[in-house]
């Protein structure tokens, strides 16, 4: 938990010193009112015998009158002078001074020295409060912005680890516990040791016999705390857990809608949820139940230590050993003590949740990205290039090479097509080259330059790519296009939208390039999308594009469109297309067949047909002879069949 506050700035620690400085005087002005409340009670009472004397004892108004009334002893000579010969003991002089002096006047002034004291401690609570509260919440900013930079620069080894509901999770939930704990803890956690320690002191000055009582009160109030955080505390600990495990089964549901509804999964996946929330609930419940023992055990306790201390000071007012004020002040005094462990009690209850929390966000915070920026770069001695050098790949965890051994070279202006079976590590490849993840074995070049010697930033601008599962973001298409350069002209945002042929539709919407994209392009179609994807992608206008089986949403005649577009660019960039339809790659100027993560076949469309067995299958799985132009042996039935 400590660790978390390495991210202070001097404003905190100075709004901390603050704090602390504006809880000693909170604590101060309580304990004063203490005073003026046993000030108040003497006044009223010494009022009260004022006005009828007879209260002190049978006869006490008669004499009063008889040696001139109050004002004749009013002073502890003149009292000494004349009470002393009546045989009025010298130790009850002080009091009947008092008495001789008090007036509604003594009343007043107490009873306001109270009023402007407790509206001092407001003053004070409230600016601690707010102080509190600024600190807390810029902890849990600068905290969370921390976090959400350091996930940025997670490879996809990095986020698949921790995944995506627990990453989510610890950027609001566990941020928000720790939050909520910092400001109940800026708020109690100082001025309870300083009001119990204040308290006590002045307790022991009064009596023996309260203190005792009080810490008996005290001490069984400690046990049953330290009991339920026994209880307590394991369950706090996979609260956490749980609502990461809540997150994700309702984001998969949210993410799936579509499959979910297609086949009416409605019942399935509601279970699910169920199931996680019923844990969640289960847990919160229990931790609910076992804290719901806490608030009637402290108004037993509090309750039962003032019946004692009004039973013991009864005892002891009738001893002449007290007065009433004093055990009057003394119930304060006790009560802001039992308050007091009861704020540091529920502080500890509290804190438990509060480090898992920040376990999880300094576990996040000190992991060390598996991809790092070089100090420094190395310069380029290529331009729109792409080379690997028996590449191997094992994804983080895997058991088995994704790809194995993987040499080709892409020169500038070529275009490179990779096809292969489902799984055969065609996404693995061009994952590589923009160092989504790094090679296990081997180089890959960009520029001839390799691309653990580039920064991630220059590397990624040189590339435009097109992910396999096209994502738009919520904002207008026009923001979507220019994602690589916000500043980007109309004017280019729409060259782009014309090379993908997305223009069309854009245009059929009622704001054109200001109409309002859903998070995740939900309200636009799969080509649609895929062609805005595109879009973006030919804006930054980079030296390298990367399709990652772009154009399967598109029909065959816009695929054949975007592609004759892009060749008609004219910006002689490098072209890596990865692809499932024969009619997508045909051109290429080479293709990689991949079979189990290996290259085993490499050449143009017909050196293929002739020499790979592998690309011929797949090719008469989707074409014809005629149409693919195969001339000589026709291959088996039996052959045919396995390859459809």
């Amino acid at each position: 938990m400590f660790k978390i506050y390495k991210n202070f700035k001097l404003r905190d620690w100075i709004g901390v010193l603050l704090i602390i400085g504006l809880t000693v005087l909170q604590v101060y002005l309580t304990m004063t009112i203490v005073d003026y409340v046993q000030g108040i009670i003497k006044a009223v009472t010494f009022v009260n015998y004022h006005n009828n004397p007879d209260e002190l004892g049978a006869g006490m108004g008669a004499m009063i009158a008889a040696i001139g009334g109050w004002d004749a002893i009013n002073t502890i000579e003149k009292a000494r002078a004349i009470l002393v010969p009546l045989g009025v003991p010298e130790a009850s002089l002080s009091q009947i001074v008092s008495i001789a002096k008090a007036s509604e006047a003594d009343i007043w002034y107490n009873g306001g020295i109270m009023v402007a004291l407790a509206a001092g401690i407001m003053v004070v609570q409230a600016l601690i409060s707010v102080i509190a509260s600024y600190v807390a919440s810029d902890l849990s900013t600068i905290t969370r912005s921390k976090l959400y930079q350091k996930v940025e620069g997670f490879s996809l080894g990095e986020i698949g680890r921790f995944s995506t509901p627990s990453l989510v999770t610890r950027a609001t939930n566990d941020i928000q516990q720790i939050q909520m704990a910092n400001l109940i803890t800026m708020r109690m956690v100082f001025a309870a040791p300083i009001t119990a320690i204040w308290a006590i002191c002045k307790i022991r000055a009064s009596s023996t016999e309260l203190t005792v009582a009080t810490a008996i009160a005290i001490m069984t109030l400690l046990l049953i705390i330290f009991a339920l955080m026994l209880i307590v505390i394991p369950k706090f600990k996979i609260t956490q857990k749980y609502i990461d495990k809540l997150n994700g089964v309702a984001r998969e549901n949210l993410t799936g809608v579509r499959v979910v509804r297609a086949f009416n999964a409605e019942q399935y996946q509601e279970d699910k949820f169920k199931s996680a929330n019923k844990k969640l609930t289960d847990t919160m419940v229990f931790t609910g139940k076992a804290m719901a023992i806490l608030s009637p055990a402290m108004m037993l306790i509090m309750n039962g230590v003032s019946l004692a201390i009004y039973w013991i000071g009864a005892s002891l007012i009738n001893n002449g050993k007290i007065d009433y004020p004093t055990v009057a002040s003394f119930m304060m005094l006790a009560s802001q003590i039992i308050m007091a462990f009861v704020m540091l009690m529920l502080l500890f209850v509290m804190w438990p949740r509060a480090s898992v929390s920040a376990k999880r966000i300094n576990e996040i915070l000190e992991t060390k990205p598996s991809i790092l920026d070089p100090e420094e770069e190395k310069e380029f001695t290529e331009k729109g290039t792409v080379e690997f050098k028996n590449v191997s790949f094992t994804f983080p965890g895997g058991d088995s090479s994704a790809i194995s051994n993987i040499s080709f070279k892409a020169n500038k202006g070529e275009t490179i097509a990779i096809i292969g079976a489902t799984g055969s590590g065609k996404t693995s490849i061009v994952n590589l080259i923009p160092r989504l993840y790094d090679a296990s074995e081997g180089e890959v070049l960009v520029d001839g330059v390799n691309v653990k010697e580039i920064k991630q930033k220059t590397l990624r601008s040189k590339i435009g790519y097109v992910p396999q599962k096209g994502l738009l973001f919520k904002g207008t298409v026009r923001e979507n296009i220019a994602l690589g350069n916000p500043a980007m002209s109309l004017e280019d945002v729409i060259e782009a939208a014309n090379v993908a042929e997305a223009d069309s539709f854009i245009n059929e919407k009622d704001k054109g390039y200001d109409s309002e994209i859903s998070q995740g392009g939900t309200n636009v179609s799969g080509g649609q999308k895929q062609r805005l994807c595109i879009a973006r992608a030919v804006a930054v206008r980079p030296e390298i594009y990367i399709f990652d089986d772009s154009f399967s949403a598109l029909d065959y005649k816009t695929d054949r469109k975007v592609r004759t577009n892009l060749k008609k660019l004219g910006d002689g960039a490098t072209k890596i297309i990865v692809a499932q339809r024969i009619g997508t790659i045909i051109d290429a100027d080479k293709i990689l067949v991949l079979e189990n993560g290996k290259i085993v076949g490499s050449g143009t469309h017909q050196e293929l047909l002739d020499s790979c067995s592998v690309y011929r299958e797949i090719a008469l799985s989707q074409l014809n002879e005629e149409e693919l132009g195969i001339k000589g042996t026709t291959p088996s039935l039996s052959l045919r069949k396995e390859a459809i």
